[in-house]
């Protein structure tokens, strides 16, 4: 099991290295479009925000914080940074929602609300465009063996013999267990 999520943590950070070398350039837009379905009534209403504003559709307050798009010679990808609030009846107001929503992907939004669906459809109006790095990250180097003499094939240090009573001093020779590693989470790409 745990080669296995060593292979598999390696894979994720090869990944993200990857991902993060092909990254395109994002326009900052001034507003955002969003649709929300009553769902009691049916009805449909799409809507236009402006970044740091925060309009109220039905007992949900919104503000969009940041709205990306692509140059048109990118794929398309639109994504919004967005608080939702709930208005309660006793006119108190609730945190529904903070974090990313993202036009391609309507569903994958953290907002569960029983009367309200609200999702993304574009942003507009933007000039300025934020250039991503171009250039891969640098590789990360590889964890090396301790320099206490371990063989390079041996990928842990020695343990004591098997049925040696716990705190047994190792073998003759072997090397002292080397220091832990601090754990990497590549962060996402911005």
């Amino acid at each position: 099991m745990g080669v296995s999520f060593r292979r598999a943590c390696a894979v994720a950070a090869g990944l993200a290295c990857m991902a993060g070398s092909a990254q395109a350039d994002k326009i900052k837009n001034p507003t955002a479009v969003f649709s929300g379905l009553d769902k009691i009534t049916g009805r449909i209403v799409s809507f236009e925000v402006a970044v740091d504003e925060t309009v109220q559709f039905g007992a949900l307050q919104m503000t969009p914080r940041v709205c990306y798009t692509r140059p048109p010679t990118e794929s398309p990808n639109t994504t919004t940074f967005i608080e939702v609030d709930e208005i309660t009846l006793e006119a108190k107001t609730r945190r529904l929602f903070t974090g990313w929503m993202f036009a391609a992907s309507p569903g994958l939004h953290g907002i569960e609300h029983p009367v309200y669906d609200v999702w993304l459809v574009d942003c507009k109006g933007g000039t300025e465009v934020i250039a991503e790095p171009k250039d891969p990250l640098p590789e990360p180097t590889p964890i090396q063996p301790a320099a206490q003499g371990r063989p390079p094939g041996q990928s842990r240090p020695a343990q004591p013999p098997q049925g040696a009573p716990a705190g047994a001093p190792l073998p003759a020779g072997a090397p002292a267990q080397a220091p832990r590693q601090p754990r990497f989470f590549p962060a996402a790409p911005q």
